[in-house]
């Protein structure tokens, strides 16, 4: 394989205003895209011979379409850091920008969770999803065994407050991952990775977002064929995740994926394999989808009081409002019932932010609203999204007191570092839903 150069980096710019670096490496006829994880940093990854020999290997497939994420590499850098929506915004950028209409996503770690949200919330721009070392989560849980506990955590972040970017942070940081090998070489190549890569304080909010991510509810909502790709130490965990996701394939290698121990080329044929064959298009009749439902406190109490003709006025003027949040927040309006909004986002994070708007906005009219936020699978019904998770957005928004916005547990493991800040509103029943559902306030 003829080692390949470096090419120059480009930027995308986003919508926000933040330009994204990205590097394609290779040619057609499949497209190839993959965000930086760990030591991400475009120009760097084809200096060290691991990461050099799996994007060529990649690039010998198709093109491969590299970048890096917000806040790292060559990214802007004066931002936060980016939760798993911004990050799916972020890649559909670079993919616009390079002509990439159906890639096939690749990630292991949080790169390998943000192309599963990718993949649920748009099938109709992703031809497949290959995911290294599957992970739903980071943090063991009683119904996930796989994860690392809760000291791991703290020693983690403490790792990289006290020797980020240093030969000595590195080995402390390959000390909590028993088995990792730990040669010089990498040792020297990877601090100064790190340091070329992001600060300490970026990497240690990346590690809380991480840290704080679930992405298991939305893994069954994955509509396109998608390769789990893992190690023997990993295979109940594989197994695992791939429990969760239709149409699914999975191959277990000896070795380690991430650190050059794996003979590469009975990957690459897995991966040739698996690209190789031809496939109808993803049925797009079922799609990953965040929920909003909004209404009027006291709605009836209120008409009661200022007349119908006085009440027409006043709702008019709500729904003003709603609309216009819905146009800034990037949501679509499916249907209203008096003085009741449904609509649907691709995004939680952005959900919640045009029910906060809608919430502030509203009180200037003398009438407070409640609103409820929920994330799932999605049936189209007639060009309109239907089914279990419109009904439970629909009871979840039924449990908000006024001025209040409820979000169910899967959106909160969605929206890890998006600044939110939660109370814990217990557990609840849902009118016709089966189980107890978790759910949480957002306080503004």
């Amino acid at each position: 394989m003829r080692p390949l150069e470096s090419p120059e980096p480009r930027y995308a710019k986003t919508a926000d205003g933040a330009y994204i670096a990205y590097q394609v490496v290779g040619e057609g006829p499949v497209d190839i895209a993959g965000g930086t994880s760990w030591g991400g940093q475009v120009e760097i990854l084809l200096e060290w011979e691991v990461s050099a020999r799996f994007i060529e290997g990649l690039a010998s497939m198709g093109r491969m379409i590299l970048h890096d994420r917000r806040g790292t590499g060559l990214s802007s850098r004066n931002v936060p850091a980016p939760n798993l929506e911004t990050r799916v915004e972020d890649l559909l950028t670079v993919l616009d920008a390079v002509g990439a209409t159906r890639p096939v996503l690749i990630g292991g770690g949080d790169g390998g969770a943000a192309n599963a949200l990718f993949a649920s919330s748009h099938p109709d721009r992703v031809a497949s999803l290959i995911w290294l070392s599957p992970e739903a989560r980071s943090v063991s849980a009683p119904d996930y065994p796989w994860g690392v506990g809760p000291g791991h955590v703290e020693a983690s972040l403490r790792a990289i407050e006290q020797g980020w970017g240093t030969e000595a942070g590195v080995r402390a940081e390959m000390e909590l991952d028993a088995g990792t090998p730990a040669d010089e070489p990498m040792i020297r190549f990877m601090a100064r990775a790190e340091r070329r890569w992001l600060s300490p304080d970026v990497a240690a909010d990346f590690e809380r977002i991480w840290f704080e991510t679930d992405v298991r509810a939305i893994l069954p909502s994955l509509s396109i064929p998608t390769l789990l790709l893992g190690t023997e130490g990993q295979r109940e965990q594989l197994e695992f995740v791939a429990s969760l996701i239709p149409n699914c394939e999975s191959a277990v290698f000896e070795g380690s994926l991430f650190f050059g121990d794996v003979d590469p080329e009975p990957v690459f044929d897995r991966i040739r394999r698996f690209l190789g064959v031809e496939r109808a298009p993803a049925d797009l009749d079922r799609v990953l989808a965040t929920v909003l439902f909004t209404d009027i406190v006291e709605s009836t109490e209120k008409q009661a009081a200022l007349g119908d003709h006085v009440w027409k006025q006043l709702v008019e003027r709500h729904h003003a409002v709603v609309r216009d949040a819905l146009g800034r927040w990037r949501g679509v309006e499916i249907d209203t019932a008096g003085d009741g909004f449904y609509a649907t986002f691709d995004g939680p994070a952005r959900a919640i932010r045009c029910a906060l708007d809608v919430s502030e906005r509203v009180r200037a009219l003398d009438i407070e609203i409640r609103a409820g936020i929920h994330t799932g699978e999605c049936e189209l019904i007639n060009d309109k999204f239907g089914g279990i998770t419109v009904s439970i957005g629909a009871r979840v928004a039924s449990r908000a007191g006024p001025s209040q916005v409820l979000i169910s547990q899967t959106v909160k493991d969605l929206t890890a570092g998006s600044g939110l800040t939660l109370e814990d509103a217990g557990e609840h029943e849902l009118k016709g839903v089966p189980d107890r559902w978790h759910l949480y306030r957002v306080v503004d």
